[in-house]
């Protein structure tokens, strides 16, 4: 899956290309974002193209969060419809992840609290 990643001072912001992220391609998208993980510490995953996303959508967010926290680095999530929101909701991950309106309030909360710090 194709991402388009921009760059903003440290943050890579990460667009997800697809409508629905689910069983068919959650395991392309964390393929795919792995390099960026990697590469990053602080990432804003844009999700404001995706209109559903099931529980391996779900478990795919979870997924990058985890590499991003096992190296004491943060993801922030943006861009979100009603429905996925809802899915978040659902299972409560509303709790657990920083989700934001948009991409520039996303980046911007990195700024405002160091990544790692409690």
């Amino acid at each position: 899956m194709e991402m388009a990643i921009d760059r903003i001072g440290d943050v890579a912001a990460v667009a997800v290309p697809v409508d629905e992220l689910d069983a068919g391609n959650a395991s392309e998208l964390k393929r795919d974002i792995a390099p960026v993980l990697q590469a990053n510490t602080k990432v804003v995953l844009d999700l404001s193209r995706v209109r559903f996303m099931d529980s391996s959508g779900l478990g795919a967010m979870l997924s990058c969060l985890r590499q991003l926290t096992a190296k004491k680095g943060d993801l922030k999530l943006c861009g979100m419809s009603k429905q996925v929101r809802g899915a978040f909701e659902l299972v409560r991950l509303h709790r657990i992840f920083d989700i934001y309106p948009g991409k520039a309030e996303a980046v911007l909360a990195f700024q405002s609290k160091p990544t790692g710090v409690l």
